[in-house]
């Protein structure tokens, strides 16, 4: 299996930080439903940015973006859904740590793409980490359940969106094409469901806001536009089990920025599932 080229895997684990860094935005935002319609459609309009300098993807990369956007849509109604229940520092670890697990099983199965003995090892320090932050504080009440549970539902929809563009992003021709398109294609659905809950209220939050959703969209679109790029030069378990370098990210932002309750002890979890990462 192709492993990753210094280079990449350097900006692969930028784009960690900024993947944490949207999500943090749109947690701390009184309107969250808003907030990532806003954040989406920024990064529509980046996508549309893109189109003098990139290639039409391939005929057979629209099986694939169609699907995407298709997966990203759960994604968003879950991801949202679990932020309403739980904190930053709790949903985000569970959500992002199934990644590499399902991203492992799926692309072994399905496109052969295996990971070895050590790296195995990695995916199952990563959900005893994910075991330890459910239960951070004991049993869960009853908003921490579902937040877990929604969070999980977020962390099934990542891993088949992982896979899907990183295979699309192969088929396309031209990676940046297709991240230019997906971009596209995903951006507008949140900011029409905002559009329809809220009514002109929409327009008042975009007119005193607008700069937020323009700097995480902005951030969010670069961020997995590195991400599926990068998945199509090498392994794409690889890919997802780096980029999840995020966890402990979302956990320092969620404690510090945040101020989430038992943030410190989900930061030491976090560190402990992603220290297997690092031998590669």
């Amino acid at each position: 299996m192709e492993k990753i080229d210094p280079s990449v895997a350097g900006l692969v684990l930028v784009a960690a930080l900024m993947h944490a860094s949207w999500n943090a935005v749109v947690k701390s935002d009184t309107d969250r439903l808003a907030s990532f319609g806003l954040v989406m459609l920024a990064g529509c309009f980046f996508g549309v940015a893109m189109l003098p300098f990139v290639s039409l993807p391939a005929r057979e990369a629209w099986p694939y973006l169609i699907g995407s956007v298709i997966i990203h849509n759960f994604y968003y109604y879950f991801l949202l859904r679990a932020y309403a229940h739980g904190d930053l520092s709790l949903v985000y670890p569970i959500a992002r740590g199934l990644g590499p697990t399902l991203v492992a099983v799926i692309s072994g199965t399905v496109i052969g793409e295996f990971l070895n003995f050590r790296e195995s090892v990695g995916v199952v320090l990563v959900s005893l980490g994910i075991a330890g932050l459910a239960f951070a504080r004991g049993i869960p009440n009853l908003g921490e359940r579902r937040a877990i549970t929604l969070a999980v539902c977020t962390g099934f929809t990542i891993a088949g969106y992982t896979v899907v563009d990183g295979l699309g992003a192969r088929a396309s021709g031209d990676a940046l094409g297709y991240i230019a398109w997906l971009n596209i294609l995903e951006g507008p659905w949140v900011f029409f469901v905002a559009m329809w809950r809220r009514g002109p209220a929409l327009f008042t939050y975009v007119r005193k806001f607008w700069w937020r959703g323009t700097a995480g969209g902005t951030v969010a679109a670069i961020g997995y536009g590195i991400a599926i790029w990068a998945s199509s030069l090498g392994s794409i378990a690889h890919v997802s089990a780096l980029r999840e370098t995020s966890v402990l990210f979302a956990s320092l932002m969620g404690t510090f920025l945040l101020h989430e309750p038992f943030g410190r002890f989900r930061i030491v979890v976090a560190a402990n599932g992603e220290q297997p990462r690092h031998h590669r």
